[in-house]
C-alpha cells in the first residue's frame, strides 16, 4: 500500500487522479447498497439447492457488482465521479413497456416472499419488485443527468439486470427491462426521440429486440456469443419488422472471440449504423460476461478489450450526439474479474487513469484468442453489410 493522506486517499492514487484531471470528463455514477440486497437464493449456479445439489449461491449474486463498486471506491476514482442518486420508476413507467399482468405478477410474488421472473431460472426474494424498479430508475436517473447536462456521460451500476426481460415476462435473471423502461420514460418527458442501444453482454439482448421490433426510432445492436442464450434468438437475419425493419442488428460471434473481434464489431457495424441513424443518445447494455473468466460465457475478452470497446463507443457518441452516452450494467458473473473490466470502462468514460492494473492480464494478456480470426471476420462482415443498408435507408 502507498502512503495514505489524512483524508484517507492513497497519496499515489491522488497524484495520478490530479495529473489526469485536466483531460477528465464529468462522468455520472449510479450505485446504491440496495442493489446488493436483491436476493436470488441459495441456488448452485442456476439450479435450486436440494437433494444432491448442495446450497451455494446463484450465478447472479451481488458479488461481482459489489466488488466492482468497492474497487471504484478504493482506487480513488469515486472522488472524481459525480454521484447520481437512483430512484424507483413508477408503475406508469413500467407499463409503457410491460404488460399489467407481468408487473402485477412480480409485485404479488415479491410481497409473498419471492418467486421467479418467468422462465423458471430467474429467482427473486421478498422486496425485489421495488429493487427492480430501483434498477430501472437508476438507469433513468443516469440518462436524465446526461441529457440535462449535469454530467457528460454516465455509468449506472444497477441490479437486477434487465436486457432479457420481455413485455410479458422476465427471463435470464431480469425482472424488468431497465433500458427500455428508461427510454420510454425519457420519450414521455420529451427528452429524446431517437435512441441507439448497443449491447455487448455475452447473451443476446432479446428484450430490447422484442420491445422495439417494429419501432423505427430505436436502433438495437447486440453482439453476443452465437446461440448461447436465448438459444432461439440473436441471429443476423433478425432485422425487425414493418416500420422497424432494418433497425435491429445482431452480430452472433463464435465462441472464443476476443478483444479484436469486439473492437471490429464496433468499428464496422456499430459505428456506421449509429452514425446513419443519428440518435439523440446512445445507451449501452454493459455486460462483462464476455470476460475470459466468466462462468456463463465462452468468450475471451480482457479488461483492456472492454476499455477499447468503451473508447470506440465514446468516439462515436462524440461525433453523433455530443458525447451523450450512458452505460447500464447487465451481466458479468466472475466476481474476481468484473471489477477490473468495469473500472477500465469507467476510466475511459471519465478520462481519468487510476493506478489499478488488472492482475489477470498475466494469464490472458497475450492470449492468441485476442486476435481476430477469418471466421469472426466473416460474421462481422455479414452484419456490416446490413449496417450499410441501414445507412441507405436513412440517406447517409
Amino acid at each position: 500500500m502507498g502512503r495514505t493522506s489524512m483524508d484517507g486517499t492513497d497519496a499515489t492514487i491522488k497524484r495520478t487522479l490530479e495529473r489526469n484531471n485536466a483531460m477528465a470528463r464529468k462522468t455520472g455514477y449510479v450505485w446504491h447498497e440496495w442493489y446488493g440486497w436483491h436476493d436470488t437464493g441459495t441456488h448452485a449456479g442456476i439450479f435450486p439447492s436440494g437433494g444432491y445439489v448442495q446450497p451455494y449461491q446463484n450465478f447472479e449474486s451481488p458479488e461481482s457488482k459489489a466488488r466492482f463498486a468497492g474497487l471504484v471506491e478504493v482506487s480513488g476514482l469515486l472522488e472524481s465521479l459525480t454521484r447520481v442518486a437512483p430512484r424507483q420508476v413508477s408503475d406508469e413507467d413500467l407499463l409503457r413497456v410491460h404488460t399489467a399482468a407481468h408487473v402485477e405478477r412480480i409485485r404479488t410474488q415479491s410481497e409473498a416472499g419471492g418467486g421467479d421472473a418467468g422462465d423458471g431460472f430467474s429467482p427473486f426474494g421478498k422486496g425485489s419488485f421495488e429493487l427492480a424498479k430501483f434498477a430501472a430508475g437508476g438507469t433513468l436517473a443516469a440518462a436524465e443527468a446526461v441529457l440535462d447536462g449535469v454530467v457528460d456521460n454516465a455509468y449506472a451500476l444497477v441490479r437486477p439486470p434487465g436486457h432479457h426481460a420481455e413485455p410479458d415476462q422476465g427471463r435470464g435473471y431480469c425482472l424488468f427491462a431497465n433500458v427500455p423502461v428508461a427510454i420510454e420514460a425519457l420519450r414521455a418527458q420529451g427528452k429524446v426521440n431517437k435512441v441507439a442501444i448497443f449491447d455487448y453482454d455475452v447473451h443476446h439482448g432479446n428484450g430490447a429486440q422484442k420491445i422495439y421490433w417494429e419501432d423505427p426510432n430505436v436502433l438495437t445492436i447486440s453482439v453476443h456469443q452465437d446461440r448461447l442464450f436465448p438459444q432461439d434468438s440473436g441471429l443476423a437475419d433478425e432485422r425487425g419488422e414493418g416500420p422497424g425493419f432494418g433497425t435491429n442488428l445482431n452480430i452472433p460471434l463464435p465462441a472464443g472471440s476476443g478483444d479484436e473481434a469486439y473492437w471490429r464489431v464496433v468499428e464496422k457495424v456499430a459505428a456506421p449504423a449509429i452514425k446513419s441513424f443519428a440518435p439523440d443518445i446512445i445507451i449501452v447494455s454493459s455486460g462483462f460476461d464476455p470476460s475470459a473468466f466468466d462462468p456463463l460465457g465462452r468468450m475471451s475478452v480482457t479488461s483492456n478489450g472492454f476499455r477499447g470497446v468503451a473508447e470506440r463507443l465514446l468516439a462515436i457518441a462524440d461525433e453523433v450526439c455530443s458525447g451523450r452516452i450512458v452505460f447500464s450494467h447487465e451481466g458479468g458473473y466472475s466476481a474476481v474479474h468484473v471489477p477490473f473490466c468495469g473500472i477500465a470502462v469507467l476510466e475511459t468514460l471519465s478520462g481519468i487513469k487510476t493506478d489499478v492494473e488488472d492482475p489477470f492480464n498475466e494469464s490472458v494478456g497475450n492470449s492468441p484468442t485476442k486476435t481476430l480470426t477469418s471466421i469472426q471476420e466473416d460474421v462481422i462482415g455479414q452484419s456490416a453489410e446490413l449496417a450499410k443498408q441501414l445507412g441507405m435507408t436513412y440517406g447517409h
